[in-house]
């Protein structure tokens, strides 16, 4: 299991390097001046020049990325041409709600995503696995977008059942839960589809398997047979997809973050391209990226661990 884990850890550094690389390659393809952008038009040359000095923008490009990378690998991402203040504390000011939707779009997955999905396997070929295949085919097919707008109509604004936008009273854990329930509803719900659709493939095989028909044929209790031996083994390909889920949903909780005006990394992200602050870009992007990479590392080590086999293949 360590030597399984070095070489996942490895492998994410590596990512990340890439990453990095792409992620300088593509903010310095961007056209126009960041420093005349950030200034506006009424700013000088010698403002210009100054803030372009600052930025680092005067140097070679080979020069500016090492720059770059050497700091990054260090946290240092530079700092907030609008506020001046640091680029890091600035995202891990904003990085706790987005993580807090993250997870609670993850709960939503997985809370209704294997129920459903262990049912559709155990009535295999009934109306209620059919039922189960057509929501689990239309909730993938709606945009999050679509989600987060019908969720904030109906919850919010018809029935007023729930909060329409905001985050929550600082300091408040229930109101804050309270506020997390439609934007987390608006990023997870496309993934109960998925995760429906996983349990119900990889429960058939299991099902299937020597071992669930020698524990039958001991006479031990359907219900503990499908629980208890069958799940816990269909449910290992989920943790995988949920670690390659956690980017999409990163990207569905840019929108739940700007249509229920809550703050986050994403609606962060949105303000810095709309103002051209490259600094702030680069960083909030960075640390997605990492966080990313992160979440499906911690994914793969929970597999390694679970499934021995999984670590001999590597």
């Amino acid at each position: 299991m360590l030597r399984y884990s070095a070489k996942r850890l490895g492998l994410a550094v590596v990512i990340v390097s890439v990453a990095m690389l792409l992620l300088f390659c593509m903010i310095y393809l961007v056209p126009g001046d960041p420093a005349a952008v950030a200034l506006g038009p009424r700013a000088t040359d010698a403002m210009r020049e100054g803030l372009r000095i600052k930025m680092g923008l005067d140097k070679p490009v080979w020069v500016q990325f090492w720059n770059f990378f050497s700091a990054a690998w260090q946290g240092d991402l530079g700092r907030d041409v609008l506020s001046d203040r640091p680029v890091a504390t600035v995202v891990m000011e904003q990085l706790p709600y987005t993580l807090a939707l993250i997870f609670g779009g993850i709960s939503w997955s997985v809370a209704l995503g294997i129920p459903l999905g262990c049912w559709a396997a155990v009535e295999r070929g009934t109306m209620a696995d059919r039922i189960v295949g057509v929501l689990s085919v239309a909730v993938i097919a709606v945009p999050s977008f679509v989600v987060a707008i019908y969720a904030l109509l109906i919850f919010a604004v018809a029935l007023r059942w729930l909060p329409a936008i905001g985050a929550g009273e600082p300091g408040d854990i229930g109101d804050q839960l309270v506020h997390l329930i439609l934007p987390s509803l608006a990023v997870g719900l496309g993934w109960v589809g998925y995760i429906a659709r996983m349990v119900r493939a990889s429960m058939l095989e299991v099902l299937e398997s020597q071992h669930i028909r020698t524990a039958r044929a001991f006479g031990l209790p359907e219900r503990m047979i499908t629980y208890r031996y069958a799940l816990t083994i269909a449910i290992l390909p989920t943790v995988t997809l949920l670690g390659v889920g956690i980017g999409q949903m990163l990207s569905s909780a840019v929108f739940a973050e700007i249509v229920f005006a809550r703050p986050g990394v994403g609606k962060l992200v949105y303000d810095a391209i709309l103002t051209r602050n490259y600094p702030l870009v680069t960083g909030a992007v960075l640390v997605t990226t990492i966080l990313f990479v992160l979440l499906n590392l911690v994914a793969d080590l929970i597999v390694g661990a679970l499934d021995p086999r999984v670590r001999s293949r590597l």
